[in-house]
């Protein structure tokens, strides 16, 4: 699932230039931008995050509908937008995360004179338990 199109629906909504966009296949999956040009951009992000959410709860992920088939009303457009969910994924598993965590003051003071750094050590002993 490393790329993926879905046809989502645009919509102006109030001033000039801005626009909602959902995608008929995945209810709950909206966003919206201040241009056409952010739509789009945040309509690829809200769908690979979407698809991404629905893999990791184990939901099917349903076939794309043919845009020809989805109607619109004056003023809307049907789209296809793009999503990488694999990639929002990756971002999502390695980003960094905060953790406190308790040693003794000799320990922290002698890595510290040794310029130790704890997270790279930390994280060298956890892949190392785990085993990866």
């Amino acid at each position: 699932m490393s790329r993926i199109l879905f046809p989502a629906i645009f919509r102006p909504v109030g001033r000039a230039g801005h626009y909602s966009v959902d995608f008929p296949d995945l209810p709950g999956c909206v966003s919206a931008g201040d241009s056409l040009e952010e739509t789009f951009a945040m309509a690829s992000e809200a769908l690979s995050l979407h698809l991404f959410g629905m893999k990791e709860d184990g939901e099917t992920i349903p076939l794309a509908s043919d845009p020809a088939s989805i109607g619109v009303k004056a003023g809307e457009f049907v789209s296809l937008v793009e999503a990488r969910p694999d990639l929002v994924g990756d971002e999502i598993r390695n980003r960094s995360v905060k953790k406190t965590l308790t040693l003794p003051k000799w320990l922290n003071d002698e890595a510290e004179r040794r310029r130790i750094n704890f997270s790279q050590v930390l994280q060298e002993a956890l892949k190392k338990r785990i085993g990866v």
